[in-house]
């Protein structure tokens, strides 16, 4: 009866530690193998602005040849939305999350959250600050603002008038794109006549500003638009007071209207952002952390807190002299397409 028993003890014992071993496995985020199928979670901001969807379908199609599943969703520029997207990325173990911010501060907590349960985070175009994100991949924005304030300052010389229609200030691309931008204004000691942001990157807050400050818009020599879609609303403001094309703007992104604006005469110039480039790379980012696989050699960005590592895609100014070879020939817009509205 002793062996009995102590055999049912033992056997007892090795029933417990099997299952505690099972309950604490299942408790953890499975890895994805480096030669096997991983999923990514991707939460955009929202897909208002036009170059966003040239984004994620390259983003997709990249991870895909890779052999990664993503799941995208879009936040509808709301952050409540956001923050439950990536929670829901958390709670499916999804392998990596990529996120294109609503608000440079408020996923802090989430992305840490994210991190914590050993999910790797990307940082797509622009930063979660604080958070110690795995990557912060994006363009150079100080490169941006810089290239927008030369375009204007060959323009209009020193000494001009310049109006400023930013981004919101929740974007923290907006201040680094600003840093660069007024850096040039301060060289070329040009006058900054006034200044605004636009909430959600709202087209309609442009136009709205322009007609609220016309008196002093008319006097203006340059003005700075925070992206191509504000740029548009605020040719579309001057257009009206037959105003176009004799006050230099400017924007980024490179967007069609913008690139046909260029040609027409009413925008001086846009940035061009190969986000066929960025996309890619971040996929091929995401595929790798998603493995446990070593990102390789990286800069590093401070994100308030941490050093995290960085990848910065250099921009590329178009004007009107260049606009074929950079837009056209790169395939990023046809000529038709471009040269719709004038004869070129």
């Amino acid at each position: 009866m002793k062996r009995i028993t102590a055999c049912i003890l033992i056997v007892a014992m090795l029933f417990l530690m099997v299952s505690c071993n099972g309950t604490a496995a299942s408790s953890e985020r499975p890895k994805a193998s480096q030669t096997g199928s991983c999923t990514i979670g991707m939460s955009f901001d929202s897909f208002v602005i036009e170059r966003w969807t040239r984004d994620r379908d390259v983003f997709v199609a990249t991870a895909n040849d890779l052999g990664a599943e993503v799941n995208v969703q879009s936040a509808n520029g709301d952050i409540d939305t956001q923050i439950s997207q990536i929670e829901y990325f958390i709670d499916i173990k999804v392998d990596c999350i990529v996120v294109v911010t609503i608000d440079s501060d408020a996923l802090t907590a989430v992305i840490k959250q994210a991190k914590e349960a050993g999910i790797p985070v990307i940082c797509y175009d622009r930063i979660v600050r604080n958070a110690g994100a795995d990557l912060y991949i994006s363009f150079d924005n100080e490169a941006v603002g810089d290239q927008m304030g030369e375009a204007i300052c060959d323009k209009i010389g020193d000494d001009g008038d310049v109006v400023e229609i930013c981004g919101p200030q929740s974007d923290y691309n907006v201040e680094q794109v600003m840093g660069g931008f007024n850096a040039v204004m301060g060289e070329h000691s040009e006058n900054i006549v006034l200044s605004c942001n636009c909430d959600e990157w709202r087209p309609e807050l442009a136009y709205d500003f322009v007609n609220d400050n016309i008196d002093t818009i008319t006097e203006a020599d340059a003005i700075m638009c925070g992206n191509d879609s504000l740029a548009g609303e605020v040719v579309h403001a001057l257009a009206e007071r037959g105003l176009a094309g004799k006050i230099c703007v400017v924007g980024q992104d490179a967007e069609l209207e913008a690139c046909q604006r260029i040609v027409e005469d009413t925008q001086l110039m846009t940035v061009f952002k190969p986000v066929e480039k960025l996309a890619s790379l971040a996929a091929e980012c995401a595929v790798k952390l998603a493995k446990g696989i070593s990102l390789g050699d990286y800069d590093y960005f401070n994100d308030g807190t941490s050093d995290i590592p960085y990848i910065a895609i250099e921009p590329v100014a178009v004007t009107k002299e260049n606009i074929d070879d950079v837009i056209i020939d790169s395939g990023f817009h046809t000529h038709d397409d471009v040269y719709m509205n004038v004869d070129g």
